[in-house]
């Protein structure tokens, strides 16, 4: 375990003032520093050494149930995975982790008196809530460090690298096209390379037995690989129950974190703890008959593909829940409006009680969430709709007086009439042309790029963007056949 911190080769862009290139030094195993460009490897299911403990044997040595028909095999783009060497019936348990094989942090554990667990839990003062992989990535990198820690069967079977943007060479992040993600990929790369500087300066002057990585020093690149393995492979599950309270603690599950993911689920994550014995077993459980050669999978979450890509490293195509972050702006939607032909629109100056009805909505005000979505279950945020809704109209009654759930709501046609609606609706279409525009590359374009043949971080910032350009593409062609369909009914009722 002597080259434990130097297999991380990735590299971190931060696309700022300039690009940080964040390697390891070959000449030694216990520094890592800044001294050449690497790529993140294409290869995701190479691991962190070369021929790692079976993990399937170390669960079970480890007191813990894997079901005989359980393999770990090659699962296409996603690395390795789990699936069913012959069928599996429904109900079946297909692991079962005891409490000690789950790798967690629980910052309230005192550690035993542990000095190096302390400075550890020290170290989590700098990250921020949203960032939380990065607090147990922390613990991870701590036993990764560890000459004979208990998880090293587990964290020699981690990959080397990751697909994640983080890792992306400077241009594929370029290439992801799409402004919301591009502030995400660059907030974390910031926050790694001044993290990187903040454990440094903790542990300058720690003794070598309460260091909490045993004397070897990290950098970027190792921290970030850290964060993206938790993030990648945890599960926020509820820890210990004690009476009625429960913590909802992030933990690494060993070789369920090798199931991969779905919408539609055959297998499915179970946590029991007896009445008489507080200790929690984790288990997955087949939700459905599994047959022969199948991938076991979980639902990782009704997520947009931001959150899949940022945090996972994959895009999920024809995504039900992704959909297209935009910034409520009165210029904006003007423009919009007049581009989609309606008549002296207001965003941009509306009256008073139109400005109290954006306050409701969060859309107005010192503390307004002025981020709207397109797409998704909903097609359109419903506070958006609320918004066009009511700013379309000078009928201010016939706002106050209607439900805010009704204006919220796409389901529910019309609610201040015909013109009304199709003013908001035609306004909402050319906001999403004007989405559309802002993307360089056209679908056609990035597919035929697609099919020359690329690097793995290229496809996938190929592939994220068509998904986006997609959603928008989808919601227009939505939004039009409801325009259709109000059109023909105001002809009937001009008609009539």
């Amino acid at each position: 375990m002597s080259n434990l911190m130097s297999s991380t080769t990735s590299k971190i862009m931060l696309m700022a003032t300039r690009d940080y290139c964040l390697t390891i030094n070959p000449s030694t195993t216990r520094v890592l520093t800044f001294n050449r460009r690497l790529t993140c490897s294409a290869a995701a299911t190479l691991r962190l050494v070369p021929n790692p403990p079976d993990l399937i044997k170390w669960v079970r040595r480890e007191g813990g149930f894997v079901h005989p028909s359980v393999r770990i095999a090659e699962s296409g783009p996603y690395g390795l995975g789990l699936i069913a060497s012959e069928e599996i019936h429904k109900g079946s348990e297909l692991i079962a982790l005891p409490e000690h094989i789950p790798l967690r942090f629980p910052v309230n554990d005192s550690g035993g008196g542990d000095e190096s667990y302390s400075n550890l839990v020290n170290l989590t003062r700098y990250v921020p809530e949203e960032l939380w992989a990065m607090k147990l990535g922390l613990k991870l990198l701590q036993e990764r460090a560890k000459t004979g820690s208990f998880w090293w069967p587990y964290i020699s079977n981690l990959p080397e690298s990751f697909t994640l943007p983080i890792f992306f060479p400077g241009e594929d992040i370029k290439n992801l096209q799409y402004a919301p993600l591009l502030y995400q990929v660059n907030k974390r790369c910031r926050f790694l390379l001044d993290f990187e500087k903040e454990v440094r300066r903790e542990v300058e002057d720690v003794k070598l037995q309460n260091h909490p990585f045993g004397g070897r020093e990290v950098d970027a690149s190792s921290l970030g690989w850290a964060m993206s393995a938790v993030s990648s492979r945890a599960f926020r599950l509820h820890g210990v129950k004690t009476g009625n309270h429960s913590d909802n603690i992030p933990m690494m599950l060993p070789l369920i974190d090798m199931c991969n993911h779905s919408f539609t689920p055959n297998s499915e994550i179970v946590q029991e703890q007896g009445s008489g014995d507080p200790k929690m077993l984790v288990k997955v459980v087949a939700g459905m008959n599994i047959k022969e050669r199948d991938h076991m999978t979980l639902n990782y979450g009704c997520l947009s593909n931001d959150f899949f890509l940022l945090d996972y490293g994959f895009v999920v195509a024809s995504n039900p829940y992704d959909c297209i972050e935009l910034k409520y702006d009165g210029g904006l939607f003007d423009a919009a409006s007049m581009a989609a032909g309606v008549s002296n629109p207001n965003f941009s100056s509306p009256s008073s009680w139109q400005k109290e009805f954006l306050s409701k909505l969060n859309l107005e005000g010192e503390h307004a969430i002025l981020k709207v979505t397109l797409g998704g279950p909903e097609v359109v945020e419903g506070r958006l709709l609320a918004a066009l809704r009511a700013l379309l109209t000078n009928d201010a009654e016939s706002v106050q007086t209607c439900d805010l759930n009704t204006l919220k709501s796409l389901s529910i046609e019309a609610p201040l009439g015909l013109a009304n609606e199709t003013a908001a609706l035609r306004t909402l279409i050319a906001l999403c042309v004007i989405a559309l525009n802002h993307f360089p590359t056209k679908i056609m374009e990035d597919e035929s790029i697609l099919e020359k043949g690329v690097l793995t971080s290229t496809e996938l910032a190929l592939k994220f963007r068509i998904q986006k350009k997609s959603v928008i593409i989808d919601v227009m062609r939505d939004l039009a056949k409801r325009v259709k369909l109000l059109s023909s009914k105001e002809s009937l009722v001009s008609q009539s």
